[in-house]
């Protein structure tokens, strides 16, 4: 070209839950079912919207006015129902314009990252979320800043090194949490994130929280919103719908601004997320029609609740074989439908391998698997190949520094679910030992 017409970050933006889907099909193709563990939808994992959300939606589909355009900031409905059911929550008090609507959340980050000052920065967690740690990468075009999520200490955020890198980084102007956690499924407790609201308010930064599980919550941890603890520091809420109703299709989220009228950057920074979105015409109509209906249905909380349970009971299935591992540290979730696992340090090797008993598919991955460098992502290349199992390596698929794999809790029938975790702790065992 006659100019340089590619960003220059955007070699940061890589997503490798859905890269590894294109190595796992070619293995499918070659006669290997696959079991998919890399990405986190339900309805695709076989979870049944309920028929009655089913028919809230019909309702709404039958009316013409769905078929319009809605405001670029969303719905005035939608956003007076959602600031409602946050004011009676107590905490922070908003209104239906602290409210802003996105073709999901995924357009919201790449929205608030591309809004940011590029001199501006981010600290997110490691291992960190992959469309926020690429998005912030690609805007800064430096690698991404993060704070530690300790697996030694059932993934607490290491908040002595938050704050020495927020010194060591004077770009750092927020901070990003993810609550609960993908890929951990970790919740912070109440008094963490207190001291995270009292460190952003010391170093006159503002916080993001990324709640998209906010409602999928279980275990003993009491579980609170950002809203809920905020006072009077700046900061940015986001949630959604897709793993909710469950409907990821809908592409339907949302962020939330808390005291905008605290700063005056931190004002002309959510007015400009404003004004970049009302560029455009609309955001998705029909999922924001029938948010106020479905979340006010006296079934949906225990709806949700039920499906909380069948992901605690899922998680204790995992953590019963996998704690039997002493190579392995595995920690309870307690919220959203993931589990990361972390093989301690010295475990991997560069020579273990798995048998794959598919000869051409040992062909295909002989190469593959010589040439990767990267520990955990050779062995879930190796897993991928011997047994089907796809599941996402921690370290370059979640930005992290430990070595390890993320799957999901999403296979409804458990004794199939079962089944694929002792198939993979029985693969663990053989390439660590091989």
């Amino acid at each position: 070209m006659r100019n340089k017409i590619v960003h220059p970050g955007a070699d940061n933006f890589r997503y490798e839950i859905r890269e590894i889907v294109d190595l796992a099909h070619k293995v499918e193709k070659m006669g290997v079912p696959i079991v998919w563990e890399n990405i986190g939808d339900p309805v695709e994992k076989g979870e049944q919207v309920p028929d009655w959300i089913k028919q809230h939606i019909i309702k709404v589909l039958s009316e013409n006015k769905t078929y319009s355009y809605s405001p670029s900031k969303g719905l005035l409905k939608a956003r007076e129902y959602i600031a409602y059911e946050r004011n009676i929550e107590g905490g922070i008090q908003i209104n239906p314009d602290d409210i802003l609507f996105f073709n999901g959340l995924g357009d919201a980050i790449s929205m608030i990252y591309r809004n940011l000052n590029p001199n501006s920065r981010i600290i997110g967690p490691n291992p960190a979320y992959p469309t926020h740690s690429s998005a912030e990468s690609a805007h800064a075009d430096a690698p991404y800043i993060t704070y530690r999520l300790n697996p030694y200490n059932g993934w607490q955020p290491d908040l002595e090194e938050m704050e020495q890198k927020i010194k060591e980084h004077p770009e750092i102007s927020g901070i990003l949490i993810i609550n609960p956690d993908n890929p951990t499924g970790f919740v912070y407790e109440v008094d963490i994130m207190k001291q995270i609201v009292n460190l952003t308010r010391k170093y006159n930064l503002f916080l993001i929280s990324d709640e998209i599980y906010s409602n999928l919550t279980y275990g003993d941890i009491e579980y609170k919103k950002l809203a809920a603890v905020i006072e009077d520091v700046p900061a940015i809420g986001m949630r959604g719908i897709s793993k909710e109703f469950p409907w990821p299709g809908a592409r339907c989220g949302w962020i939330e601004f808390y005291n905008r009228d605290k700063d005056k950057d931190f004002n002309s920074y959510t007015q400009a997320l404003i004004n970049s979105k009302m560029l455009e015409v609309c955001s998705t109509t029909l999922p924001q029609s029938v948010i106020p209906v479905i979340m006010s249905d006296p079934r949906y909380y225990p709806y949700l609740e039920k499906r909380c349970g069948e992901y605690k009971r899922r998680a204790e299935i995992v953590y019963s074989h996998f704690s039997k591992i002493p190579e392995l540290i595995v920690n309870m979730p307690h919220g959203a439908f993931y589990m990361a696992v972390v093989f301690k340090n010295g475990v991997l090797t560069d020579t273990q391998k798995l048998p794959i008993e598919n000869g051409q598919v040992r062909t295909f991955f002989a190469d593959i698997i010589a040439r990767e460098e990267v520990l955990d992502r050779r062995f879930t290349y190796n897993l991928l190949a011997s047994t089907g199992i796809c599941v996402v390596p921690l370290m370059s698929g979640f930005n992290s520094t430990y070595h390890g794999f993320r799957l999901t809790l999403l296979e409804s029938d458990e004794s199939k679910f079962t089944g694929t975790i002792k198939k993979l702790c029985e693969s663990i065992k053989t390439y660590i030992y091989s």
